[in-house]
Order: structure tokens, then C-alpha cells, then sequence
């Protein structure tokens, strides 16, 4: 399958190909466009647009307080006690407001910001931070 999302990644847009690759698609393709070029490009490379807040037609999306990592897993049916452990800590550092959701994701946001700041590519932070969020799977199936 391929996937489609705003280029600039971050937390949110790094979480869920990781989730996609692990879950999903092991073979799952990504691209990244600028947001305005989010709809059309989709439709071009039929490829699976997610997360984009503000473009409402758009179904795998923040969902009130519920991020794209969320909505994918519930569309997908991952309904695992430590992947919905995982989404609170990425809704924790994703959601601006939603610290509280887990303390965990203040420090994931400031390795996802620091990873964003070293690396321009959007293919080069998922390497990077492909492995946070294994270490971060791990630790959660560890607290059972």
C-alpha cells in the first residue's frame, strides 16, 4: 500500500508509518507533500491520505482529542492494551493540551523536535525515529 501525509513530520506523521510498517503493511510506501498538495496527490498515486487536520475529508485524522495514530487504529482494529498505551504517549506529545494523556510524551516531542532539527528529509527522521518508537513499544509492553 502507499501512504500520503503533509511533509514536515513530526510525531504524529512518524508514529503512524511506524505503526502501519509494524501492524498493517510491512511493505507499506510513504510519501510527502506539502499540505495544499495533500488531496490531489493522493488521488494521483492512489495512495492512503492520514493526517491532516485541516483538511476535512480526509478519514484517518485527529479525531476531538484522538490523534491520526488513534484513528488508524481503530479503523485497523489494533485494539492491544500496550498500542493503546503507545497512542496516549503519542496523543501526549502530538496534541498541544494533551500533556497530561501521559508523561512520557514531553520527552517524546522534544526527541522528535530535536530529531526534526538535524535531519530536513522526511524519509531520513522516520530511520531516526523508527527506533524511538520500538524502544517506546517495548517499554510499554514492559509496565504490564
Amino acid at each position: 500500500m502507499k501512504w500520503i501525509t503533509r511533509s514536515n513530520i513530526k510525531v504524529d506523521r512518524v508514529a503512524c508509518p511506524r505503526l502501519i510498517r509494524r501492524f498493517i503493511d510491512p511493505d507499506a510506501e510513504f510519501l510527502f507533500v506539502p499540505e495544499q498538495q495533500l488531496l490531489q496527490a493522493s488521488g494521483e498515486s492512489s495512495a492512503t491520505p492520514f493526517d491532516a487536520p485541516r483538511i476535512p475529508e480526509i478519514m484517518l485524522n485527529h479525531r476531538g482529542d484522538p490523534c491520526t495514530f488513534e484513528a488508524i487504529m481503530e479503523a485497523f482494529r489494533l485494539d492491544e492494551a500496550a498500542l493503546q498505551r503507545l497512542a496516549l504517549i503519542v496523543r501526549s506529545a502530538d496534541v498541544k493540551g494533551q500533556e497530561p494523556a501521559a508523561p512520557e510524551g514531553v520527552g517524546l516531542r522534544a526527541i522528535s523536535r530535536g530529531v526534526a532539527a538535524l535531519h530536513a528529509r522526511d524519509e531520513d527522521r522516520l530511520i531516526r525515529l523508527f527506533p524511538v518508537y520500538d524502544a517506546l513499544y517495548a517499554y510499554v509492553q514492559s509496565m504490564r
